[in-house]
């Protein structure tokens, strides 16, 4: 593997040679809140990228992968942002469910599902979150149960990202018993007995929901099983150790790809104090208070991140700088922020992202979850009182 500045001019080189052509147009499309963008033309642009080597970088070399090293990842992600190409459509195959699989799958497993999520062949969605089971996971009712060589699953699961263009799910669904005394039940620690599927989603007995949401865009989605089937050999870990992996998948989401987040995020304060000073509102010393803590925030972000700073800091805090820079946005855009842009619902990038990012302290975690999180795990303070 090459050094770390011959890997960042070989990945900065190969961007920008190629997107120009017919992938020229995909620059800066897609992302949260707006997923729907020329998402066919974003999965021809990334199974472009795995056929020339550039998907999975961070994977083993004997998975399909580079090898690529932490700061070697780090590089890819800053160099991909830096040169405004598109979001990414396989984001949940290779980032979250390959390295479970890698650290945690049976051979066959790995031999079944690596190579189509290298290729981008295959697209995955996640099923953990349920209409009352979101931040408090341990609370999923989705059962499965075993019937000879399969399992079959019913439940729902809600706030799936991009499930209606995924081809399969990997759910956590109840396994364990539910029946026995209410004592018996009562104490029971809640996350046993769940198990970590990998369910089909081309199948009778599965239903995708699109949600519309403040955007007027639907990445969000419910999906509910309703005696769906899967092999008794998709079942990663042992069946009732599906918490752990469920942990262990949480801790992939918040890898090195977020400091490519923070590229996004730079531009998109750059862009707001830019406005600001076009339409005089940076004059405001109030507004210009504001775009100083944004920048010293997004500094102090970026160097948690660079210290492996724990992951529950780190979402708790990009999450609300988001927020806050989506509510600076229509600050600085004033009265005119209110209106859309015609009768179909047209939104700017302000609006969008002011909308957007009302959803950032709720997905992938709750403030309230994180903050739980850093006072019992990191602080070790007295655990908050459960029912």
């Amino acid at each position: 593997m090459s050094s770390v500045e011959e890997f960042r001019t070989e990945i900065r080189d190969w961007l920008r040679d190629r997107l120009q052509g017919e992938f020229a147009g995909l620059r800066g499309l897609g992302g949260p809140g707006r997923e729907h963008e020329a998402f066919a033309e974003r999965l021809a642009w990334e199974r472009h990228m795995a056929a020339h080597g550039w998907t999975c970088v961070g994977w083993p070399e004997e998975h399909g992968g580079r090898g690529a090293s932490i700061e070697q990842q780090i590089v890819f992600h800053e160099e991909y942002a830096l040169a405004d190409a598109p979001a990414r459509v396989n984001h949940i195959g290779e980032q979250l469910l390959g390295p479970t699989l890698i650290a945690h799958g049976t051979e066959e497993q790995k031999a079944r599902f690596l190579p189509p999520i290298r290729a981008v062949e295959e697209l995955w969605c996640q099923g953990y979150s349920e209409p009352d089971a979101g931040s408090d996971l341990a609370a999923v009712r989705t059962r499965a149960v075993r019937e000879g060589d399969e399992w079959v699953v019913t439940g729902r699961k809600i706030w799936t990202s991009l499930a209606h263009e995924s081809q399969w799910c990997f759910v956590l669904a109840r396994t364990g018993p539910t029946a026995g005394p209410a004592a018996e039940r009562r104490t029971r620690r809640p996350h046993e007995g769940l198990s970590y599927l990998l369910v089909p989603l081309d199948q009778p007995g599965v239903e995708i929901r699109p949600i519309v949401q403040l955007t007027g865009t639907s990445e969000f989605n419910e999906v509910v099983f309703d005696g769906a089937r899967t092999p008794a050999a998709h079942v990663v870990g042992a069946p009732g150790d599906g918490w752990r992996i469920a942990l262990a998948t949480l801790g992939y989401e918040r890898g090195v790809s977020t400091l490519g987040q923070q590229v996004g995020f730079r531009r998109e304060l750059e862009a707001l104090a830019a406005l600001a000073r076009a339409n005089g509102t940076a004059a405001d010393p109030h507004i210009r208070e504001r775009l100083v803590r944004a920048w010293t925030g997004l500094r102090t972000m970026r160097a948690n991140a660079r210290c492996g700073t724990e992951p529950s800091v780190a979402k708790l805090y990009w999450s609300h700088w988001h927020r806050d820079l989506g509510e600076l946005a229509m600050a600085i855009r004033g009265a005119d922020a209110t209106l859309a842009a015609g009768e179909s619902y047209e939104l700017d990038d302000w609006q969008r992202l002011f909308l957007f990012s009302r959803a950032d302290t709720i997905y992938a975690g709750s403030s309230e979850i994180q903050r739980n999180i850093i006072a019992e795990r990191v602080l070790g303070l007295p655990k908050e009182p459960r029912p």
